[in-house]
């Protein structure tokens, strides 16, 4: 194999060889099935079979292992203004993911690191490993109004590095301290660790959870979100937060038509019969990298249903991949959009549960206190007085 660089405008000349593509090949435990370039990339490369590794079995790609990077986060908080999204306030302690979701909409953030969306995104990951530090501050400035969070949105703040970092546990320190309510989503077991904290702020109405189940089928799940906990332990998850008195929401995310879709009521039941109290769910998204990526894996894990996959998503997005717009975007539209709909309705009314976005709503944050200690370092950046005046 011979990897060719070229600049991403220029032409290949008539004397260049031809490229031939070499057909991709599943890796085990990783979930993309290339290291496809980021869009701010200023060279293009271009795999070609060169005859070298014509004896080399597909199933025997070599192996990317996970490096995980320390990184001193400049600010922890993030904010949108999306009508169609139930928190305005997120906090991920990691960048990447090794769950390795195909569909991760977050994939193509790795692009502002001159990396690669597809098997960098799950094997290159950065931990913020300041970020308790951070949050306190914030939390500390007088200006700072409580609003509840919601952890582990773009990436799995209990992906596997978490049981070594444990920065999602000093969070949760930080923010139970002071009585701030909070939002758990994840697809992890890890979560059963923290419910000591979880727990106490649940009963006073500051902490809810959502566990996300895209599929019962084990198979599905391996392929799909490789190293993620397997459909039978999520549930496992789900009783265990809701006999800790955690309220637990499922995530039916994302809804893929042939491939997860047929699920839909049965993950709902499976969902209410472990004990969780509301449901949400979007269809699949194929933003920027993520729609190559999301392709490729089609090709090599459902070729035989791949063409009918993609129909069926261009059908719920006007004819194209997808469909950015507000209101649109996490739901489609069209007639196959409407029947998810009507199907993921129905279903929740029958078996009695609520809709996620509000139980973010009722999160009480009328407890919050700010922080009685600030790090030093924080009055470089003159908020250590505000903790000081905390305590008078």
């Amino acid at each position: 194999m011979e990897l060719r660089e070229r600049s991403i405008d220029r032409e290949y000349s008539a004397e260049q060889p031809v490229l031939v593509p070499r057909p991709h090949a599943a890796r085990k435990g990783r979930g993309a099935v290339s290291n496809l370039q980021g869009r701010y990339e200023v060279n293009g490369r271009e795999e070609f079979d060169d005859g070298w590794e014509a004896g080399i079995a597909l199933g025997d790609a070599a192996p990317f292992k996970t490096q995980v990077t320390d990184e001193m986060a400049k600010s922890i908080l993030s904010r949108n203004a999306s009508p169609d999204i139930p928190f305005k306030v997120s906090l991920n302690p990691y960048r990447g993911c090794e769950h390795g979701c195909i569909y991760c909409f977050a994939r193509p953030t790795h692009s502002y690191l001159g990396l690669s969306p597809g098997l960098d995104f799950e094997t290159r990951l950065f931990a913020k490993v300041n970020a308790a530090e951070l949050l306190r501050r914030e939390l500390a400035h007088p200006g700072y109004k409580p609003e509840h969070i919601a952890i582990g949105v773009n990436t799995d703040a209990y992906q596997p590095c978490e049981r070594e970092y444990r920065l999602t546990r000093q969070v949760l320190e930080v923010l139970s301290e002071c009585q701030h309510p909070v939002g758990m989503i994840t697809k992890s077991s890890l979560i059963e660790r923290d419910i000591d904290l979880l727990a106490p702020m649940a009963a006073k109405g500051q902490a809810i959870a959502a566990i996300t189940l895209t599929t019962l089928d084990s198979e599905i799940s391996r392929t799909l979100e490789p190293r993620a906990a397997a459909p039978a332990r999520r549930l496992r998850t789900i009783r265990t937060l809701t006999e800790a008195g955690i309220p637990v929401s499922v995530s039916v995310a994302p809804v893929i038509p042939f491939v997860t879709e047929p699920e839909i009521e049965r993950i709902l039941e499976a969902a209410r019969d472990a004990g969780a109290v509301s449901a949400h769910y979007t269809v699949l998204r194929l933003p920027f990298e993520v729609n190559p990526l999301f392709q490729e894996w089609l090709e090599t894990h459902f070729p035989e249903r791949a063409q009918r996959v993609m129909n069926r998503v261009r059908d719920m997005r006007g004819g194209k991949d997808y469909d950015s717009e507000w209101g649109k975007r996490m739901q489609g539209e069209g007639v196959w959009a409407d029947l998810i709909r009507q199907r993921f309705t129905k279903t929740v009314e029958r078996l009695g549960l609520g809709k996620l976005g509000s139980r973010f709503e009722r999160l009480d944050t009328s407890r919050f206190r700010r922080p009685l200690v600030v790090p030093a370092a924080v009055g470089k950046a003159g908020t250590k007085g505000a903790g000081q005046m905390a305590l008078f």
